[in-house]
């Protein structure tokens, strides 16, 4: 009988996670669930939710809640946030909502108007 080989699997940029960009001139109106990372620079209204990291940066408004690993805001967020590990509110940061975290960090300038619940880290 003949044996199979095995082949490393093919790796990507970022160590092969996925990784979906929503660029400034984009906008999503809905609920978006994916396994990997999340970039936001557009408009999105509805729901997002990441196994891995989400960034929303200076240009994004975000209408929604949100959930993942790691979550950092740059820009205008309104909507609940949880963060499994750590959220951080960057210096332009605007949020609007209850936050859910494991850690939080909140840079000068930044701004959070909601309640927060802190709660030990998840995987």
């Amino acid at each position: 009988m003949a044996q199979a080989e095995k082949s490393a699997p093919a790796t990507t940029p970022n160590g092969g996670n996925n990784v979906v960009n929503l660029g400034p001139r984009d906008s999503l109106h809905g609920r978006l669930d994916i396994q990997g990372d999340l970039k936001v620079q557009g408009n999105v209204e509805g729901e997002l939710k990441a196994s891995g990291d989400i960034s929303v940066d200076s240009s994004a408004n975000v209408q929604a809640t949100i959930e993942g690993s790691n979550v950092s805001v740059r820009g205008q967020v309104n909507g609940n946030v949880t963060a499994r590990r750590r959220l951080t509110l960057g210096g332009s940061g605007r949020l609007n909502g209850d936050v859910k975290v494991g850690r939080l960090t909140v840079e000068d300038g930044a701004t959070l108007n909601g309640n927060v619940t802190m709660a030990p880290e998840q995987k």
